[in-house]
């Protein structure tokens, strides 16, 4: 079966001094040490990930999918590279330099790789050029936004219009959780990444549903990390804290939170075979898709295995690592032959 991992990210082996570009920090810089092992960190030399190889060279990645019998990857930047906390034509500048690197990376392999955008969402303006030009110019299905911009949920008057310019694109957009809520409370234990995570996407669904953003705009192809998140799980709390509370929850979109539950798609990256089904059974496999967050620890590190494992038809399966990826990014299985 054709395998298509909607979830992965990639860097460039070499990031621009952006702090001296620009005359202030917070940027991420890469500090090789090694052929295969780089360190991720703040221009300030605080130190936030080890990267291997496998997250720069598309040979080691082809490779690495080859041993997991993985077709297509759909490639997306790291988060952490968003910006949009940097001066919104600073942000342009790294979205540009960002996305002229996916879109190189797909030229040269077009049958493996699919690329996503980043955009400078800080300036919607700004924003919605860099977006038409992922589009038109550099040939990027989509684009990847954050769960929130800055203090901006989803629903944010000022990102309606980058939303609404996706539509009209028609193309794919990912949202993937970002600058977790209350991470600062909690330091220990990879917190931030176990608990933060889950509940941001939450967050980001909600905000969109309850801001009437798939009533107002009902061809967006939105794809959401990690399952949903915790969305899911808190279907049945968010639809009550509808029906008791209308006057918070529905003033700005009066139906039910569960019409809008295969509005939306899923990535696969659940971990737990209980929840993939529970995901099955609460969404439909045309809305989920293969998603592995390659290659990070955190993600599903033999690409599709979990749904492999399940139990349900072939046709099933195909839809799960293939045909809803298909759909989400508007292309054809013939464009992988």
């Amino acid at each position: 079966m054709l395998k298509i991992d909607i979830h992965t990210h990639i860097i460039p082996k070499e990031i621009p001094p952006f702090k001296k570009d620009f005359g202030y920090g917070g940027f991420i810089k890469l500090e090789h040490q090694s052929n295969c092992c780089a360190k991720m960190l703040r221009d300030d030399g605080k130190f936030f990930r080890e990267i291997q190889d496998n997250c720069w060279d598309p040979a080691t990645r082809i490779k690495e999918c080859d041993d997991h019998s993985v077709h297509v990857q759909v490639l997306s930047t790291i988060p952490v590279l968003f910006s949009y906390w940097a001066k919104p034509k600073d942000g342009l500048t790294v979205s540009q330099y960002l996305n002229d690197h996916i879109a190189e990376v797909v030229r040269q392999q077009p049958k493996r790789f699919v690329g996503l955008g980043t955009l400078p969402m800080q300036d919607p303006d700004l924003a919605i050029k860099e977006l038409e030009r992922c589009v038109k110019e550099l040939g990027l299905k989509g684009v990847q936004i954050g769960s929130h911009i800055n203090d901006w949920n989803l629903n944010h008057e000022k990102v309606f219009p980058v939303l609404q310019a996706a539509q009209e694109l028609n193309t794919a957009v990912f949202v993937h959780p970002w600058e977790m809520m209350g991470q600062q409370a909690m330091p220990d234990y990879w917190l931030p990444w176990l608990v933060g995570m889950p509940a941001e996407t939450a967050r980001a669904i909600c905000s969109m549903i309850f801001g009437g953003i798939f009533e107002k705009l009902p061809d967006l192809r939105v794809a959401f990390a990690h399952g949903g998140g915790s969305f899911p799980a808190t279907i049945g709390r968010v639809e009550h804290g509808y029906k008791v509370r209308p006057d918070l929850c529905a003033k700005d979109n009066a139906h039910n939170p569960r019409k809008y539950i295969d509005r939306f798609y899923y990535d696969s990256l659940v971990h737990d075979r209980a929840a993939l089904e529970y995901l099955i059974q609460f969404a439909g496999t045309h809305r989920i898709a293969l998603g592995t967050d390659y290659p990070f620890p955190l993600g599903e590190l033999e690409p599709g295995a979990l749904i492999e494992s399940m139990d349900i038809e072939a046709k099933d399966k195909e839809r799960l690592l293939s045909g809803t990826a298909l759909e989400w990014l508007n292309m054809k299985t013939t464009d992988f032959e």
